[in-house]
């Protein structure tokens, strides 16, 4: 660490702390040049995990984007947030648990809609009809017909 008086490349360390949320470490250091005290802050950096969108463009992934679909399409559904939430910690884990930083939204649809299946068919038809955006009548009666088929196995 370079002292911010002299430009002197070592030091000592002479108290850490963490942060109470415990991300960050404050560390109270001495130059060993001129003696004068300084304070650092240190923190992980982090790559963002990002979305890998239709259109090939990426973004940040961002929670609360999956979780306001999830919203929408369990509206006037008897569906806790909890289970919402657990669906989006799903995909939260599958990025974390993968070695690789970015997920497209069609695996992001597919674990949410394999999710809300479970849950309520209603909530993952609607959730279907946009994420498949169903162009017509046709496409949205053939899902239903594959669901009703599949609860007759």
């Amino acid at each position: 660490m370079l002292c911010p008086f002299c430009g002197f490349k070592e030091d000592k360390v002479i108290d850490s702390r963490e942060s109470k949320e415990a991300d960050v470490v404050r560390r109270r250091r001495e130059c060993l040049n001129c003696q004068r005290r300084f304070t650092t802050y240190e923190r992980t950096d982090e790559i963002p995990f990002m979305v890998v969108k239709k259109g090939g463009q990426r973004e940040k992934f961002d929670r609360q984007k999956i979780l306001s679909g999830l919203l929408k399409a369990c509206e006037k559904r008897a569906i806790s947030m909890g289970n919402l939430a657990n669906i989006v910690d799903d995909i939260e884990r599958k990025l974390s648990d993968s070695s690789e930083r970015e997920i497209t939204t069609t695996e992001i649809g597919e674990i949410a809609m394999e999710r809300l299946k479970l849950l309520d068919k209603v909530a993952y038809v609607r959730f279907a009809s946009v994420y498949r955006d169903f162009q017509d009548l046709d496409a949205f009666i053939g899902e239903l017909q594959t669901l009703v088929k599949n609860k007759r196995s």
